[in-house]
């Protein structure tokens, strides 16, 4: 028997498994609370179920892997501190520069002569190394599992990560990618390779080309803009390639139909509307309850999407007043009818997760009681209304990464819950979320006054 803490997906699959031995190793109770809360567990369970994504990995494998010398899939260390050592591994990884088309091991606690460092692997520990795939740093978000492995030499923490379907991926602005047993950053020729690759597969809306359109009708300083704050400095030094290469390599540009991507013709082109008629937001201020009487403000915003971003901010503050309200006592305080960030990321969440083929607005409906959100576009992906907000599927994750590359949002996948918390701590209703096969859309109630 082997003890080994799995991730919150693994212990499902293990809890779910058709297969799985009996008794059951999961008690249904430990179940629900890896739902409620993503955690990790410690579990001594048959040698033969240590669990990798897609497969399931032996003992024996495992200790292969150890005593293998390092490859393009294989990196081993014994640092516990060095964070960017294990981003830049992942990123690598991810990048599958070697194109196997199978996953990159990560393996902490194991010295440079493959013996086991005798190390304890603490909880603190694998979460920050779970947490590498949502702080934002990699880009696209990779898809990677975190494992702890207990031997009798020691005990292990296992990273597994799987070649992305987006490359170039990034770490901080720059492509790491395994040459043979060594981690580098790719050059001007491995990343057009990876960018050639990305395009073969690439499936997403805004990763397709938007045909109708040039360079001519995106603005050339949003784009360069962006790439400052996306590449860092010392690559952009030494680039030499000419615009289209450049947005090509940040998926904005389509080199096979010599187009913009609809992701680039969304963020940077001067009428985005034009190519993707219900890209805007429809604002509509009312002084009652209901749509029976002719709104007080009114006003479609169009542009850029980091542009309408930024003009729906400032639309946002205008609602979130201020009320003063008695507490205790004599005692007053000064609340928000609306927590103004708790309103931003619920807008983010339906300006990225839109759906851009579609003719239908993003509709921002201010009533004197509450705040209606809508987006077109049902849930995608693997989510769910069971399961929302808790699994998170991306629609358009270039858009996705953008919004975060561009600071909007700090990281992927909390805005929902984050704004439930929000609201919840100002003394809001929770938010209502109604789901259909057409569309999502979020009622935010007005906080009670006392």
């Amino acid at each position: 028997m082997t003890s080994i803490q799995v991730g919150c997906a693994d212990l499902l699959k293990l809890a779910d498994a058709r297969s799985s031995p009996s008794p059951p190793l999961i008690h249904p109770n430990l179940r629900r609370a890896a739902l409620l809360t993503g955690g990790a567990y410690t579990l001594t369970i048959p040698k033969t179920l240590i669990f990798a994504k897609k497969a399931i990995m032996t003992q024996a494998a495992l200790e292969q892997l150890i005593h293998d010398t390092e490859s393009e899939r294989l990196e081993k260390t014994i640092s516990l501190t060095n964070t960017d050592k294990f981003s830049e591994a992942v990123c690598a990884f991810a990048n599958d520069m070697g194109h196997h088309k199978a996953p990159g091991y990560l393996l902490i606690g194991v010295n440079d002569d493959n013996t086991l460092a005798g190390m304890s692997i603490s909880d603190e520990f694998l979460r920050l190394l779970s947490d590498i795939r949502s702080a934002g740093n990699i880009l696209p978000q990779p898809a990677l599992t975190v494992e702890k492995v207990v031997l009798p030499g020691g005990e292990l923490a296992v990273v597994t990560v799987q070649p992305s379907d987006l490359p170039p991926v990034r770490y901080k602005g720059k492509v790491f990618i395994r040459v043979g047993p060594r981690r580098a950053v790719a050059n001007e020729q491995e990343e057009r390779i990876l960018s050639e690759r990305r395009a073969a597969t690439a499936l997403t809306f805004d990763m397709q080309p938007c045909q109708e359109a040039t360079l001519g009708d995106l603005t050339p300083g949003l784009f360069e803009a962006y790439r400052l704050r996306a590449v860092d400095e010392e690559t952009i030094m030494a680039n030499h390639r000419n615009l289209e290469a450049q947005m090509a390599s940040l998926r904005f540009y389509s080199q096979r139909f010599g187009c913009p991507t609809n992701a680039g013709a969304v963020l940077f082109g001067r009428k985005p509307r034009y190519f993707f008629p219900g890209h805007y937001v429809q604002y509509l201020l009312f002084a009652g309850t209901d749509m029976t009487e002719l709104p007080n403000d009114q006003a479609e915003i169009e542009g850029d999407l980091p542009s309408m971003i930024r003009e729906m901010e400032l639309r946002i503050r205008t609602v979130t007043t201020n009320t003063l309200k008695q507490v205790e006592g004599w005692r007053e305080q000064i609340t928000p009818d609306y927590p103004e960030w708790a309103v931003r990321e619920l807008l983010l969440n339906a300006l990225v997760h839109r759906d851009y083929s579609a003719t239908t607005p993003v509709r921002f409906y201010v009533f004197a009681d509450r705040i209606e959100i809508s987006n077109p576009g049902g849930l995608f992906g693997g989510s769910r209304p069971e399961n929302f907000p808790n699994v998170n599927a991306y629609r358009n994750p270039v858009l996705a990464e953008a919004v975060k590359t561009l600071g909007f949002i700090n990281r992927f996948g909390y805005g929902v819950l984050r704004a439930q918390t929000l609201l919840a701590n100002n003394g809001n209703r929770a938010p209502e979320f109604e789901f259909s096969s057409v569309g999502v859309k979020v009622t935010v109630w007005k906080q009670k006054e006392v």
